[in-house]
């Protein structure tokens, strides 16, 4: 991950968690449903740089914040790119950026960071997006241009309308090693799961709705991708509260809740006065993760490794649940 860098003269505050605020240089629709925004410093200069892959926190509005990929060159440092799908099923996030963020307007954003790393060594790479997954894979396919990494971008959607920055991907340096594929065009061009998995050798990386990641990741497990060279990026639905109810307390802030079926831990805590920072709400960006002092959490989250869970030190209240009666955190 790139270290996070402050530039004093975009927003004058040095601390290298401190947000920024940017100006929304561009907004134009890419394809239909799908907004982008291009970001840069309120008074120009550099922001700070990020790796292909990384994503960015975007305040929607007071409370609300949503995660974005970066899909720009990451060697650009004068812009950030963001591409928004409008979601039928918007919490407010993609809702609130397609209403109201226009041209001009200043928003804020946290530094770049990034789950979903390119590896380091220089085997091939296979790009598989579905839909608006294309977005960090985007960034990517620049990385992997620039440092002569041989790769192919396989970009799926349901018809030629909803083929997010298709204008500029076939403008791009590396155009020839894009493949669209549309569910409603020739049998032809559509994505076969045996041509673009055929060699087990190269690194994988997938990211689109959980079907299409579920669909991938099978296959490549099938056909005997190792594990280790199978890298994902979720776009993930809000995680469902299903499962008896059980006692937490925060330990800290002196406060035993409650938290019953259709209630998280984080709405149960909040609602008690305890301050939960949340950013995501599906278990991805680990921004609300808490230590675990006592008790057995229900780990429902994407963002710790299998390790990590299973140690049961830390778990994520936005999503996680119990396996015991009673759990202690630190919060």
């Amino acid at each position: 991950m790139t270290p996070e860098v402050s530039d004093p003269a975009i927003d004058g505050d040095a601390r290298p968690g401190a947000p920024l605020d940017v100006r929304i240089a561009r907004r134009e629709d890419v394809a239909t449903d799908i907004v982008a925004l291009e970001l840069v410093a309120p008074q120009g200069g550099e922001l700070p740089p990020f790796e292909a892959g990384a994503h960015v926190d975007v305040v929607v509005e007071p409370g609300l914040m949503r995660q974005y990929s970066l899909c720009n060159d990451p060697r650009e440092r004068h812009r950030y790119r963001l591409g928004v799908l409008r979601d039928p099923a918007s919490r407010g996030g993609s809702e609130g950026v397609h209403r109201r963020f226009a041209e001009g307007q200043v928003i804020q954003i946290g530094r770049p960071r990034n789950n979903f790393p390119l590896a380091t060594d220089d085997r091939p790479a296979v790009l598989l997006a579905g839909g608006i997954g294309i977005t960090p894979l985007m960034a990517m396919a620049h990385a992997l241009q620039a440092r002569g990494t041989p790769f192919v971008l396989h970009q799926c959607a349901r018809s030629a309308d909803r083929v997010a920055f298709a204008a500029e991907l076939a403008a791009s340096a590396f155009a020839g090693s894009v493949r669209v594929h549309l569910d409603d065009g020739p049998p032809a061009q559509r994505f076969s799961l045996d041509e673009a998995l055929a060699d087990s050798n190269a690194h994988l990386y997938v990211c689109g709705p959980e079907g299409f990641i579920d669909f991938v990741t099978a296959g490549a497990a099938a056909r005997g991708w190792p594990a280790e060279r199978v890298h994902v990026e979720h776009f993930k639905a809000e995680v469902p509260q299903v499962g008896a109810a059980f006692t937490v307390v925060a330990a800290r802030s002196g406060v035993t809740v409650e938290v019953p079926e259709g209630t998280s831990v984080a709405q149960a805590l909040i609602a008690a006065g305890v301050d939960i920072p949340l950013s995501c709400e599906q278990g991805i960006c680990g921004t609300c993760l808490v230590p675990v002092l006592q008790g057995t959490p229900d780990h429902r989250d994407e963002y710790q490794t299998d390790e990590e869970k299973a140690a049961n030190t830390h778990m994520t209240p936005c999503c996680s649940r119990a396996c015991s009666a009673r759990l202690v955190l630190d919060a």
